[in-house]
C-alpha cells in the first residue's frame, strides 16, 4: 500500500516552509537562517508527533463527510489552521485583552517578538480555559451515552455510559469545573477566565446541537438544500472539525514560544505539523483504520480528557508540552494494542 501519496501536500509545504524560514531568518538577522530552519523542523515534529489523538478524532468526523468536504478540510481547513489559529487568533486575543487594535498588535508581533510573547503570556489562562472546557464537553459527550455498547476500559466506561440519563450532566460538571478553576485565579483575571470557560461550553453546545439537528432531519434538509443533505451537514461538520482542531492547537501555539518568540517562524513550524496531521487524518479515513482498530476512538477521547485537564492545570502551573503529548500518545498506543489483541481473539 502506497501511503506516501497521502503526504505529498505535506512534503511540498515542508520544502516551501524550510526555504521561507531560512530567508526570513537571514532577513531578521544575518546568519540566523539555519537556526530558524532548525526551530521550524523541531516545531513541526513536535506538532505532528503530539497530535495523533487529534488526527484520530478528526478521522471519526471525516468518515461521515463527502469527498468534496474532505478535500476542503485539506485546503480551506489548512488555511484556517495556519493563518487563522497559528497567526491571526493569538493576535486577536492579545488585541482584546491588551485593548490594542489588531494593526498595532500585528506590528508588535513582527517587530518586537519579546513584547508580543509577554502579551500572549498574560492571555494564557483565558485562552486555554476556552479550549479546555470545549474539550471537556467533547470528552463527556462521548462517554455519557447509553447507546454506546462498545467499551474499552469497561469498569469505567460502562457506568459512565448511563450518566446521560441525568439531563444536562455534562453542562453541570463543566460549570462546576469553571467555578473551581476561577477560585485559583488572581482577581484581575477571574472574570475573563469564567467568561472564556462559559464561551467554550456554549460553542460546543451550539455546534453539536446544529450537527445533531441536521443528522436527525436529513431527509427534510435534503429538500431544502441546493444539492443534498450531506452537503449541508458537511459544512457543520467542517466547522466542528475546525473548532476541535483549534482547541487542540491552543496549548501548542502557546508552548511554541518556549522555542522562539518569532511569530513567523512559529507559524511556519506549526503549519507544517498541522498539514501532516491533516494528511494523517485523510489516510486514517481512506484506509479505514478506525474500523480495523475499534478501540482507537476510545483512546483518542481519553487523550482528549487528559489534554483538557492538563490545559486547565496550566492556568496555575506550567506543564511542558511534551508531557501533554506523551500522555495522549500513551492512550493511543494502548488503545491500538488492545484493538490488535481483540482482533486476534475474534479471529480464533
Amino acid at each position: 500500500m502506497n501511503l506516501h501519496k497521502y503526504f505529498i501536500g505535506s512534503y511540498f509545504l515542508t520544502v516551501f516552509g524550510v526555504i521561507t524560514a531560512y530567508l526570513w531568518g537571514e532577513h531578521v538577522h544575518s546568519g540566523a537562517g539555519l537556526v530558524s530552519v532548525f526551530i521550524v523542523i523541531i516545531l513541526a515534529v513536535l506538532e505532528t508527533s503530539l497530535s495523533f489523538d487529534n488526527a484520530v478524532v478528526n478521522a471519526m468526523k471525516l468518515e461521515h463527510m463527502s469527498e468534496i468536504w474532505r478535500h476542503r478540510f485539506l485546503t480551506w481547513g489548512i488555511a484556517i489552521a495556519v493563518f487563522g489559529m497559528r497567526f491571526l487568533f493569538p493576535i486577536l486575543v492579545v488585541a482584546i485583552f491588551a485593548k490594542l487594535d489588531m494593526f498595532t498588535v500585528t506590528n508588535i508581533a513582527l517587530t518586537d517578538p519579546d513584547k508580543y510573547a509577554h502579551y500572549l503570556h498574560l492571555t494564557h489562562a483565558p485562552i486555554v480555559t476556552f479550549g479546555g472546557l470545549f474539550l471537556i464537553m467533547l470528552f463527556l459527550n462521548y462517554f455519557f451515552n447509553h447507546e454506546k455498547d462498545v467499551h474499552w476500559i469497561t469498569p469505567i466506561e460502562a457506568p459512565l455510559s448511563h450518566l446521560d440519563h441525568i439531563k444536562g450532566i455534562e453542562i453541570i460538571i463543566s460549570l462546576v469545573t469553571i467555578i473551581i478553576l476561577q477560585s485559583f485565579m488572581p482577581a484581575e483575571i477571574k472574570h475573563s477566565v469564567t467568561l472564556s470557560g462559559i464561551a467554550g461550553i456554549i460553542t460546543f453546545l451550539a455546534i453539536d446541537g446544529v450537527a445533531h439537528y441536521l443528522e436527525k432531519h436529513e431527509e427534510m434538509r435534503a429538500a431544502k438544500c441546493a444539492t443534498n443533505a450531506i452537503k449541508c451537514t458537511g459544512l457543520i461538520s467542517f466547522i466542528y472539525l475546525e473548532l476541535i482542531d483549534a482547541s487542540f492547537s491552543l496549548d501548542g501555539v502557546l508552548g511554541a514560544f518556549a522555542l522562539s518568540n518569532d511569530v513567523i517562524i512559529i507559524t511556519i513550524g506549526l503549519a507544517i505539523g498541522a498539514m501532516f496531521v491533516r494528511s494523517l487524518t485523510i489516510m486514517l479515513v481512506e484506509t479505514k483504520t478506525l474500523a480495523k482498530f475499534k478501540y482507537l476512538e476510545h483512546g483518542a477521547h481519553w487523550a482528549i480528557g487528559a489534554l483538557a485537564i492538563i490545559m486547565l492545570i496550566t492556568t496555575v502551573k506550567e506543564i511542558p508540552e511534551v508531557v501533554t503529548g506523551l500522555i495522549g500518545l500513551v492512550f493511543i498506543v494502548a488503545a491500538f494494542i488492545s484493538s490488535i489483541i481483540e482482533n486476534k481473539k475474534e479471529q480464533q
